[in-house]
């Protein structure tokens, strides 16, 4: 693997930017509705998703539009994974399915969602162990609970 050209990182950088400032403000144009469900966060994936594989699928190479390969970069990994990085999970589990391997689909989406729910679940449980060592000054036992 050769080194990162530096201005392409900077220039997918920006537009991680953009995507993630994009996500913000939708998320807050939405949040009055987003009381009984994330809808800012389901907007953004459905959109983000859609961008990243329109996008893709019109520049890439011999489509109807030709992009050089910095800006596909910096549109799909900068913006879109700025923006949201379920884009990208949707683009590759699309990719599995139409490259005929839908068992490794089905194990993408799996194990994406399955090691997700795992790791958000361990990430609280660990804050919250904290949060009772620093608030009672004692150690953390299961049988606190």
């Amino acid at each position: 693997m050769t080194a990162p050209n530096m201005l392409t990182t900077f220039a997918i950088a920006l537009g991680g930017a953009v995507g993630t400032v994009m996500r913000y403000w939708i998320g807050l144009a939405l949040a009055r509705w987003s009381q009984t469900l994330p809808w800012g966060t389901i907007v953004i994936n459905v959109t983000g998703s859609f961008a990243i594989a329109l996008f893709g699928a019109l520049t890439v190479s011999g489509a109807r539009l030709q992009a050089p390969e910095t800006a596909r970069l910096v549109f799909m990994v900068g913006l879109c994974g700025g923006y949201t990085t379920f884009s990208s999970f949707s683009l590759q589990t699309l990719d599995l399915l139409r490259n005929g391997t839908p068992l490794r689909a089905l194990m993408n989406i799996g194990l994406s969602v399955g090691l997700c729910m795992a790791s958000v679940t361990a990430g609280y449980l660990a804050a919250q162990a904290i949060n009772h060592m620093y608030a009672t000054n004692v150690p953390f036992s299961a049988s606190d609970e």
